[in-house]
């Protein structure tokens, strides 16, 4: 009796580890889950778009994001921040940089900073000043860096002179640089131009000659600045005068034109007496 159970007792854990078996060979392989790589952590610096040579202004669109591992970022590299974007605009670049260089906290003068405006300035050339509004200043829209034309607009209230010749524009400068907005030389940090305050002053870099033509001009009239494209500058033309009837045909109908005034006739008899005759 006792054998019989022993060897039913036998065969149920035989059968029992049979069963086992075949439940786990029939079972569907779990699925074999595979380890993530591990992304190093990035930062995003400031870099230059293209080419810049040493001396420029950074202006719209010289500057651009660049995104690298964190354990390569170069010391004094720029993190990309509006603030940080907004500090650079209007600052010189003291070296070269070539296209999406990134740019070092080191390599830019900026605005305010001891001698930049002599560093910005060429060779032989000088800084004036002028004065703006925010209309004859192109409605806050002109930036460091950019060229302008510098246009004289003037009345002469001589009453004999017609009403076609009381007011006349002239360009007194061509195609010279801005160098400073007020004493904020930077723009938007979108990437975009974006209007700025009004500005009040606008530095211009000029020649030994022309500044004094600036000082004349400013007590003549009214300044107003004309930019000039950025795809190249149109090729000189004669200095001319718009008066106020090339504009007005109204004012042009039968308007002759001023009279030359005749320099006076000096008759000297002797090296003292001298009279002045005017007609």
């Amino acid at each position: 009796m006792i054998v019989r159970i022993v060897l039913f007792l036998i065969m149920a854990i035989g059968l029992a580890g049979f069963g086992v078996t075949a439940w786990i060979s029939t079972r569907p392989p779990a699925p074999i889950v595979a380890e993530m790589p591990k992304i190093p952590p990035t930062q995003t610096i400031l870099a230059v778009s293209h080419d810049i040579r040493a001396g420029s202004l950074l202006a719209t669109g010289d500057l651009k994001n660049l995104v690298i591992p964190s354990g390569a970022v170069p010391r004094g590299a720029i993190a990309d921040t509006a603030t940080a974007r907004q500090n650079l605009f209007g600052s010189m670049v003291r070296r070269s940089l070539a296209s999406d260089q990134p740019i070092l906290g080191q390599d830019a003068l900026h605005p305010g900073d001891h001698g930049f405006l002599a560093a910005v300035l060429g060779s032989g050339k000088l800084a004036v000043t002028v004065a703006v509004d925010a209309v004859s200043g192109s409605a806050g829209l002109i930036w460091p860096g950019d060229h302008v034309n510098l246009v004289l607009t003037q009345t002469l209230d001589d009453p004999k002179i017609p009403a076609g010749h009381r007011v006349a524009a002239e360009t007194v400068l061509s195609d010279v640089r801005v160098i400073a907005i007020d004493q904020d030389l930077m723009e938007g940090a979108t990437g975009t131009k974006t209007a700025q305050p009004q500005a009040g002053t606008v530095t211009l870099e000029v020649t030994s000659d022309e500044d004094e033509k600036v000082a004349v001009a400013a007590h003549l009239g009214r300044l107003s600045l004309a930019v000039l494209s950025a795809g190249g500058v149109a090729a000189a033309r004669p200095l001319r005068i718009t008066w106020a009837k090339d504009v007005s045909p109204a004012l042009a109908a039968d308007q002759p034109a001023p009279a030359s005034v005749p320099p006076p006739l000096r008759i000297f008899r002797g090296q003292a007496d001298a009279q002045e005759y005017r007609y």
